[in-house]
């Protein structure tokens, strides 16, 4: 579905610290790299490619983030997890990209390359192909707890890769939705891993580096969250992915 111009994150390496609970150390496996679907309640060709990344999410290879974007409402149903957020990303992404217009599902692959959301051999064929072209996630980084604190610590690069952000990346939980209106009038969707903000903690300089954030401002945001070590492109925009994690936060999951 496309809008044309209607509107003018060596390998990962994931350190499952007392900041994850035991299920997650025994469920996630090492992921192959960070799939980002640009997706809406209100785009009918978009169940299809909710339901290829929801296989994603549930088999732990990857880390996934699903952005719902809020450009389609005015087709007469206002997406429950759409955010202005979520769209700015997409269309920043259409700047790196050079492209002239934005979709729904797009799906993002190492912020290197996007495919149609819809068709997992796409998807597979993107991660694969990165992969083998040394083009993965090349910065480990590692997360642990101290104290008070989320300490995020980033391996220096093999290689000359500029600068690049520390984005954290909140989303929930899965959650059904039931669609009365629009395109998809009468659908009921699981969507996993909806981003519900975004936030940068800091700049990458392809050094070893330490960040540490404080649980408590975290929690507020929420129990999940990826941390995308993203190059930053032109003006801004976010560039090839080098690395990510993913924390879980159990104060937060309390306080709801």
């Amino acid at each position: 579905m496309d809008l044309g111009r209607i509107l003018g994150l060596a390998a990962l390496t994931l350190v499952l610290s007392p900041i994850a609970g035991p299920s997650m150390a025994e469920d996630l496996q090492k992921p192959l790299g960070v799939i980002e679907l640009f997706t809406s309640q209100g785009c009918n060709s978009c169940p299809p490619a909710d339901a290829v990344f929801a296989d994603f999410a549930q088999e732990g290879d990857v880390v996934a983030l699903a952005y719902h974007v809020n450009y389609w409402d005015y087709l007469g149903w206002q997406d429950t997890l759409g955010s202005v957020e979520s769209t700015e990303r997409q269309y920043d992404y259409m700047k790196s990209f050079g492209t002239r217009s934005v979709y729904t599902p797009q799906a993002v692959i190492n912020g290197r390359a996007h495919v149609n959301g819809a068709v997992r051999s796409e998807v597979t064929a993107a991660l694969d192909g990165m992969s083998s072209a040394g083009n993965g996630l090349k910065v480990g980084i590692s997360v642990t707890r101290s104290g008070d604190s989320v300490v995020i610590e980033t391996d220096s690069a093999k290689e000359a890769v500029g600068e690049a952000h520390v984005v954290l990346v909140y989303y929930d939980p899965v959650q059904p939705v039931v669609i009365t209106r629009g395109e998809n009038t009468g659908k009921t969707v699981n969507y996993w891993n909806a981003v519900k903000d975004i936030q940068t903690a800091g700049m990458w300089h392809g050094k070893s580096a330490r960040f540490e954030m404080p649980v408590s401002d975290m929690a507020k945001k929420g129990s999940n969250c990826a941390v995308l070590l993203q190059s930053a492109g032109k003006d801004g925009a976010p560039g090839p992915i080098l690395g990510a994690a993913v924390i879980d936060i159990p104060e937060a999951r309390r306080a709801e």
